[in-house]
């Protein structure tokens, strides 16, 4: 049998041209997808959720504080004749639990006299447990192996919203020799996971608020009217209206009465880019120097150079020929000066409008070092040609 020559029906001439011209079309299409894909990437890498730039009103934590008493020590407590608020404190606590140690000699360093903190959460509720911190308040040289005892803790407004009591767990050891002392950490300071118990919660009715403010933890107009903007664009309704750089104010659409955490969850997502502030940020002391990438400055002449003379004595001494009966044993200065006036330092014009990135690279050009630096930043804004507000620390 002859081999089959059956083949299927090629294209049309037409569909063929519409193939050749429909490829080219989707190559192009392909690389705009690419191009705004990574403009999207790059833009929204520019920006942040709200809830990284600022605070809803009624949403913070608490600071809690307290004093006790941590017992349980190796002889490493309080001295009582030096601690006199740790004296005073045990005795204290005998006589509520009924012992008399008024008139009792008290001598014992197994007991020291500590500051309770913690942090209360927002909206934690009754019987839910928080860690705090332990840290000794006396001469107390370790807080190893010690309870403390129940400690009130109390916050701004005197009220006890906490109580602790537990075992301390320290990260820090010291050991000491005749000769020698060893120390890792701070044994004087310790904590407590989950060592209070909360008592009393503070009051405060989100699901019922009609409006609440939002408060920019930078502020700035721009950023606040940037805020303002994406609520209202995502709401549909002129519901958000800053109030100040630091605040916006939010009234709650009737859509959402009753239902303000749905709000919230809502809008803290929201993605918005924060406006820059032209700062430099100067640590004298360290010498650090940090600059906002909307530092800009005017066109000036940069040169740096310092004089720099060194002068070595290396005297030497003459002596007579041997078995000269004239001449003397005589020291001859010699003075080597050194003068370094530094002329491979050029003078530098930095042109108007330079970006930091261009800033940065044109000072490290002319070999500057972070303490002249400082000096040529603050030259540079005496000049006027620094478009930034300088902040020293």
């Amino acid at each position: 049998m002859a081999p089959s020559t059956h083949r299927s029906n090629p294209l049309p001439p037409a569909r063929r041209l519409f193939l050749k011209r429909r490829a080219p079309v989707v190559g192009v299409i392909a690389a705009l997808l690419c191009g705004l894909l990574l403009f999207v990437a790059n833009g929204a890498a520019a920006n942040s959720r709200i809830k990284d730039i600022a605070d809803f009103e009624g949403i913070r934590d608490n600071q809690l504080v307290g004093y006790g008493l941590v017992v349980g020590l190796q002889g490493t407590g309080d001295s009582l004749d030096k601690s006199v608020f740790t004296r005073e404190s045990l005795i204290g606590m005998l006589e509520r639990l009924g012992v008399n140690a008024r008139d009792v000699d008290l001598d014992t360093e197994n007991v020291a006299a500590v500051m309770v903190t913690a942090t209360l959460p927002p909206f934690a509720r009754q019987g839910t447990r928080i860690d705090v911190e332990i840290a000794a308040l006396g001469d107390s040289e370790s807080l190893q192996g010690g309870t403390l005892l129940v400690t009130p803790m109390l916050g701004a407004d005197s009220d006890v919203y906490a109580v602790a009591q537990g075992p301390v767990a320290i990260g820090g050891y010291t050991a000491t020799g005749d000769a020698e002392t060893v120390s890792k950490g701070t044994p004087t300071a310790g904590r407590i996971a989950n060592g209070a118990i909360i008592e009393k919660e503070v009051g405060f009715e989100l699901a019922s608020m009609q409006s609440l403010k939002i408060a920019l933890r930078n502020p700035d107009l721009t950023t606040a009217g940037r805020i303002a903007q994406a609520i209202n664009a995502h709401i549909g309704s002129p519901a958000a209206m800053p109030l100040d750089p630091a605040t916006v104010e939010l009234q709650v659409p009737l859509g959402y009465s009753g239902n303000v955490v749905g709000l919230l969850t809502e809008i803290e997502q929201l993605s918005v880019k924060p406006d820059d502030i032209a700062r430099v940020v100067i640590d004298e002391g360290s010498g650090i120097i940090v600059m906002g990438d909307a530092v800009r400055i005017s066109t000036v002449a940069i040169a740096q150079g310092n004089l720099t003379i060194r002068i070595t004595e290396t005297p030497q001494v003459s002596q007579p020929q041997p078995f000269s009966t004239t001449g003397d044993t005589v020291v001859v200065p010699r003075t080597d000066i050194q003068v370094d006036e530094q002329s491979d330092h050029k003078l530098a014009v930095v042109p108007a409008g330079v970006s930091l990135q261009e800033l940065v690279n044109g000072l490290n050009a002319l070999g500057i070092g972070p303490r002249d630096m400082i000096s040529i930043l603050r030259a540079i804004k005496a000049a006027g040609a620094l478009q930034a507000d300088i902040e020293v620390r």
